[in-house]
């Protein structure tokens, strides 16, 4: 008797492997692909408005900032006022869309020039030229941080993070500049 190889199954053709993987992606979408356990967030997502909620907190006590600085010194609200605004759009620009949140860019209510406490609980320098020496010191810093937190952050809200923070740069000048000197 001679030798022969043992038989061997026949092997499945490609058509047939890929009607089998398509019946099978086509099962798992009817049943939605879950283990009815909840889906987790996409860190990415909360990553962004947790970055977000950081962004807009931190406008925020800016904007508060500039509020106590006018309060304390009317004399300095025009040349704060436009500096204010942009502060107050950076806050809603970074807000995480709610609809019918109240707008941040409501004016301050008018002082009476005695040095307030500031959001931060510092008092507002008594001296105009030293409280716009701390409003630019808050722009600085929160420049500076905004600048170090471009690293982690999505695409998106890295570049909204990168102009608001080119625009608390430009506040910095525009506080410590003399008001009519040429630069």
């Amino acid at each position: 008797m001679p030798w022969t190889l043992p038989s061997r199954p026949p092997r499945p053709s490609r058509r047939s492997l890929l009607a089998g993987a398509a019946g099978a992606a086509g099962a798992a979408l009817l049943t939605g692909c879950t283990d009815g356990r909840p889906k987790a967030a996409d860190p990415a997502i909360s990553l962004e408005r947790r970055m977000r909620e950081a962004a807009v907190r931190d406008s925020a006590r800016l904007l508060e900032r500039y509020d106590t600085t006018t309060a304390a010194h009317p004399a300095l609200a025009p040349r704060l006022a436009p500096l204010r605004a942009a502060v107050a759009a950076h806050v809603s620009a970074l807000s995480p869309a709610a609809p019918g949140a109240p707008s941040p860019s409501a004016s301050p209510s008018g002082g009476t020039g005695a040095a307030a406490p500031a959001a931060s609980g510092e008092p507002v320098p008594a001296k105009p030229e030293e409280a716009l020496t701390a409003l630019a010191d808050a722009e600085r810093s929160l420049s500076e941080a905004r600048t170090i937190d471009l690293a982690g952050a999505p695409a998106e809200l890295a570049r909204m993070l990168a102009s608001v923070a080119a625009c608390g740069a430009v506040h910095v000048y525009l506080l410590t500049s003399t008001p009519g000197a040429k630069p």
